[in-house]
């Protein structure tokens, strides 16, 4: 990136907050420009450019490098018209790749889920094993906020941010491969081609997979070689592990798997088996990942990152011989929910409560594949709590464990949620007033 001419920040989020301040301590006087799609453009020192001003200002050539947040899809043609005009686009995280690349272990990890639990894992095993690492991207910092304070690098990446990644990892991991964020990529292939994008790389650098990605057609192709695979635990080191995870706050049988590979790559990475197994005691759920709450004589469970219906598999297979009312539905992607309503008896749902906009596929189908399940269609959250208060005979455990996002998603009649956090807590907090205690 040059800093003798001016940029553009598309987004204003923590990315885009730690880009300025990367900018701004390398070249205190480059001008800066900022650019949302929606809410506050808060960022310091910089000049606001609404959307609809940015043909014009990629003709005039007002910036020299746009640098995207993660949430924006490279896809959008106003940056292909920026590319043709001679305009450089970019990331938070290749600019880390940049400044601060050499001289440092670079493990990245992905996959469509169990990347942030397991990216967690690494770094708690690698730290107790009394390695100098750090903890960045979607989870931990932002990648230009973690700059070069540790020798060991460990990212937890999304799609959006391994279908331009421009550098290369020491170690990658994925643990799983299945269809996401179809508006982003624009088409499941694409998707798949982005995520692998991580792997899929003439250097020989070593991969670990996971049990959902190991075998799968597409992700062998692009491992290219057998011999870059990590190769599987040895039987002692394996029930070692499945005892640690059994004692600890992990839950469910995807949670064991998250801890395998976790141990698999940090151990490639210099850990010790007994860091590996402190790194799992010391593990406390990630914040709205099956985050349980007692209320009252009812068991709790956030679950609100869950996007995607394989997502929300793995949280009714954690909760197995409880009965279970599940409140699903959100952001339409496109996603099939066939699977899942096939399943939801089997994993004990008794009470399924659907919300815009996906949630209506999945009543339909589950009118269908489980009539025995009491099916309620809910326009809010607030509406879908609510419904369950005279229904709590029928469940021990009520779990939000949506399979979409939360955009669009109404908490109560005109209050949209931000994001899948904001989601999560107003559930914990509906919760608690609903049933009668304080979660």
């Amino acid at each position: 990136m040059r800093f003798d001419e001016p940029v553009l920040l598309y987004g204003a989020g923590r990315e885009a907050r730690s880009t300025r301040a990367f900018i701004q301590a390398r070249s205190p006087h480059t001008k800066v420009y900022v650019t949302v799609d929606s809410g506050e453009a808060d960022i310091d020192d910089a000049t606001f450019i609404a959307p609809a001003d940015l043909t014009q200002a990629i003709e005039a050539r007002l910036f020299a490098t746009i640098v995207k947040s993660p949430g924006v899809s490279r896809y959008r043609p106003v940056f292909a018209m920026a590319r043709e005009a001679g305009i450089a686009v970019t990331s938070n995280l290749n600019l880390w790749g940049e400044a601060y690349r050499d001289g440092r272990k670079v493990i990245a990890i992905s996959g469509t889920k169990g990347k942030s639990t397991t990216a967690t894992l690494v770094h708690l095993m690698l730290t107790e094993s009394g390695l100098d690492a750090g903890l960045a991207g979607n989870v931990g910092l932002a990648p230009l906020e973690i700059a070069d304070k540790h020798p060991i690098v460990v990212f937890e990446l999304s799609s959006y941010q391994t279908a331009d990644m421009a550098f290369t990892p020491d170690i990658a991991a994925l643990t799983n491969l299945s269809p996401e964020h179809t508006d982003w990529h624009r088409s499941v292939e694409r998707y798949y081609q982005d995520k692998l994008n991580l792997i899929d790389r003439d250097a020989p650098f070593p991969v670990a997979l996971g049990v959902g990605a190991l075998g799968n057609p597409l992700v062998m192709e692009a491992l290219r070689d057998l011999k870059r695979l990590i190769p599987p635990l040895a039987p002692f080191i394996h029930d070692r592990i499945a005892g640690a995870a059994a004692r600890s706050r992990l839950k469910g049988e995807h949670n064991l798997n998250n801890a395998l590979l976790a141990a698999a790559i940090a151990m490639k990475a210099g850990a010790d088996l007994e860091g590996v197994v402190r790194g799992i005691a010391k593990f406390t759920p990630l914040p709205h990942r099956l985050e349980e709450h007692q209320v009252g004589d009812v068991t709790v469970v956030n679950d609100s990152i869950s996007t995607t219906p394989e997502a929300t598999k793995a949280a009714l297979a954690a909760y197995e011989g409880s009965r279970i009312a599940l409140i699903a539905g959100g952001h339409e992607r496109h996603q099939d929910y066939s699977e899942l309503s096939q399943l939801l008896a089997l994993r004990g749902v008794t009470v399924l409560v659907c919300l815009p906009v996906t949630g209506d596929r999945l009543a339909t189908l589950t009118y269908a594949a489980a009539p025995e399940i009491e099916v309620i269609e809910a326009g809010t959250l607030e509406d879908a709590v609510k419904a369950l208060v005279g229904r709590k005979a029928k469940f021990e455990t009520v779990i939000l464990s949506p399979g979409a996002p939360s955009y669009g998603q109404l908490e109560t009649a005109g209050k949209v949620f931000k994001n899948f956090e904001e989601r999560g807590a107003a559930f914990v907090r509906l919760a608690g007033q609903y049933f009668g205690a304080k979660a």
